[in-house]
């Protein structure tokens, strides 16, 4: 193998990584509320979409700005109020929207839930739009300018940052959900409602807690985001979304693994995409990679609807 293409292997690596960490971040959403009560949120994406902007929010109160530069012990304290800020605001967002538009549902067609989730994207999206306007945000670029040199390629502070941030809070919800009360009694409802409620478990409650979980990994991936590409729009929960649905698909709805998988997945296929196709077609790899990453979904959803590591939940009747 030549020196050249390891180097550009562990330049895909790279990028794709970074990408899909983000987007595993929002598929865990996806896949938590499906896996415990069978519902499409497609409101989820816009929910990401309000963590970017509650995210710039509050760098701005803390006086940050798109000029700013803080460094050592600021930083770090700016970036964890940041962090845990946003991942509240997107938390308390998420169990509201369980409790208005999706509990009085519960027990109503499949058809209507999925109707109240379309029109609470809508409204999240123009909530966004009237928060922050219907143009592009920029966001401010806090993070240290470092690069390191890996094998020949260099690697950005913020891109390991952004995977290290995104695979701890992936273990820490692996961890809450296979070791503590409250995962097992998130399985037991996933698996059989009735049968949990019988045994004591506070359904609501538990329903509640998986939309509070799953709201704040999007708000955490809506601070990456923005600290990774600088800038956020109103339109952008609507286009990671699907693709962060893609990627839940691909790694198996209802399996927190499958969308860890699914989401790294996507994007190494994204950064393998982009970069064929800038070679081949000047200024055409982002068009190209979400054709093929919407391909994809059609394919999955074809021909192998449970994804790569399947479904975990068996089938309700």
């Amino acid at each position: 193998m030549s020196i050249k293409l390891v180097e550009l292997i562990l330049q895909l690596l790279i990028v794709g990584l970074a990408t899909g960490a983000i987007y595993a971040l929002i598929a865990l959403g996806y896949t938590m509320v499906y896996g415990i009560i069978e519902l499409i949120n497609f409101a989820h994406g816009d929910i990401f979409m309000i963590g970017t902007m509650a995210a710039l929010t509050i760098l701005n109160v803390l006086g940050v700005t798109v000029t700013s530069r803080p460094g050592g012990l600021a930083l770090v304290g700016i970036l964890i109020i940041t962090f845990v800020g946003t991942m509240l605001v997107c938390a308390v967002a998420g169990v509201i929207i369980e409790r208005i538009a999706y509990r009085p549902l519960r027990n109503a067609p499949r058809l209507a839930p999925l109707i109240s989730a379309i029109g609470v994207s809508l409204i999240l999206g123009d909530l966004g739009k009237f928060w922050k306007g219907n143009t592009s945000v920029p966001f401010p670029q806090i993070f240290p300018e470092t690069n390191y040199s890996v094998g020949g390629q260099t690697i950005s502070g913020i891109n390991i940052f952004l995977v290290v941030v995104a695979l701890l809070l992936m273990a820490c919800l692996q961890w809450l959900v296979s070791k503590t009360r409250i995962g097992r009694a998130m399985r037991a409802v996933a698996q059989d409602r009735e049968a949990a409620a019988l045994m004591g478990v506070d359904v609501d409650r538990i329903i509640s807690i998986t939309f509070f979980i799953g709201a704040a990994l999007a708000g955490a991936a809506g601070v990456i985001y923005g600290l990774k590409y600088g800038n956020t729009v109103f339109s952008v929960g609507f286009e990671l979304g699907l693709i962060a649905f893609t990627a839940a698909v691909l790694g198996g709805i209802g399996n927190l693994a499958g969308a860890m998988v699914g989401g790294l997945v996507i994007g190494l296929v994204r950064s393998l995409v982009t970069l064929i196709s800038d070679t081949i077609l000047p200024h055409g790899g982002d068009a190209w990679a979400n054709a093929i990453i919407f391909g994809i979904l059609i394919l999955i959803l074809v021909f192998r609807p449970s994804g790569i590591l399947g479904q975990h939940t068996p089938e309700k009747v």
